[in-house]
């Protein structure tokens, strides 16, 4: 009997429970269908600010001059103003391997054949369980790294690491220190996790995912203020449903941009490849619906200079991908 008892109550918990995901989910539903609705305003377009991440390739001595030239050409018809190249990543001890022999002549390239275009080095790593960077040792050999790569001739850095906790304060440490070995006239950018969209999400994310998922709207806003560009990567979503998708990206701009200063480029990164590894992503996510997304966001904020898309990546995008940031984004 009291067995009986204990598996009827447990069963009203699982009940329950589910009954609360299927109502949260629907009111998280509607709250995305709400935002992506409307029409944006004629001036929402590119500012001529966005950027492209570029893979490992160009660095490493499978590309020549002759595809940067080909690359350039491509960007001419874009708002591209920065490019990420992939030149790392950090060993464990923050060091970068010399796995990038014609990085600085892939500089001198791309400054011939697009001078308007600023080229930064992509660094990263993995950092639940690889990377350390709450040691000190490791950080400090990371600065050293960036030093000796940025020196090649890049007109920045970009740091990529995944995943920082919420409230990671020697991420913070970190990108106050890279400034200075920097020096004057160099951007330092990164790419971040989602803000937190709605309260409670967070947690809930943690839990399932193990990680920070989302990072609160505070924390997201005291990085910000230590870099000159922030892209949001709003893909990777799990919306199984391109309006979903829409609303999601509006969301995670309106945010962004009530929280980045002005004086800062805030990106929105748009998913221009095509495997997620989840079938219903690859149909939902595009660079079409990030672009209108990012158009309803910045329409009901308003006229934003520093404000753009960053493609996610060169060689994963297809000639679908270029003709939506042109339609959608660009016009």
């Amino acid at each position: 009997m009291i067995a009986r008892t204990v598996i009827r109550h447990a069963l009203r918990v699982v009940a329950l429970a589910l009954a609360l995901v299927v109502v949260l989910s629907g009111l998280l539903a509607g709250a995305h269908r709400l935002q992506f609705t409307g029409a944006p305003a004629s001036w929402a377009k590119s500012t001529g600010n966005d950027a492209l991440w570029l893979g490992h390739a160009w660095v490493d001595g499978r590309r020549t001059e002759k595809d940067v030239e080909e690359l350039a050409a491509r960007l001419k018809s874009t708002g591209i103003k920065d490019v990420y190249v992939h030149t790392g990543p950090f060993a464990q001890d923050g060091s970068v391997q010399p796995r990038y022999p014609v990085a600085s002549e892939f500089v001198t390239w791309f400054h011939r054949h697009a001078p308007g275009v600023r080229v930064q080095a992509w660094l990263g790593q993995k950092v639940d369980g690889y990377l350390d960077l709450d040691d000190a040792r490791v950080r400090d050999r990371i600065l050293t790294s960036v030093g000796q790569i940025v020196g090649l001739g890049f007109d920045g850095l970009h740091y990529n690491f995944e995943p920082i906790g919420d409230d990671d304060e020697e991420f913070l440490d970190l990108l106050a220190r890279t400034r200075g070995v920097l020096g004057e006239g160099r951007k330092l950018s990164t790419s971040t996790p989602q803000i937190e969209p709605y309260p409670l999400m967070r947690p809930i994310a943690r839990v399932l995912s193990r990680h920070d998922k989302y990072w609160s709207q505070g924390y997201f806003q005291r990085v910000a203020a230590l870099v000159d560009q922030v892209a949001v990567m709003t893909y990777d979503s799990f919306m199984p449903a391109d309006w979903l998708y829409g609303g999601h990206v509006v969301r995670q701009a309106k945010l962004a941009l009530d929280l980045v200063p002005e004086d800062r480029l805030l990106l929105i990164g748009a998913p221009a490849y095509h495997d997620h590894g989840v079938a219903f992503l690859d149909e939902s996510e595009s660079v079409a619906i990030a672009a209108e997304a990012a158009k309803l966001a910045v329409t009901d904020h308003g006229r934003r200079a520093n404000f753009g898309l960053a493609l996610y990546v060169d060689f994963a995008a297809t000639e679908q991908d270029w003709a939506e940031y042109d339609r959608y984004w660009m016009h």
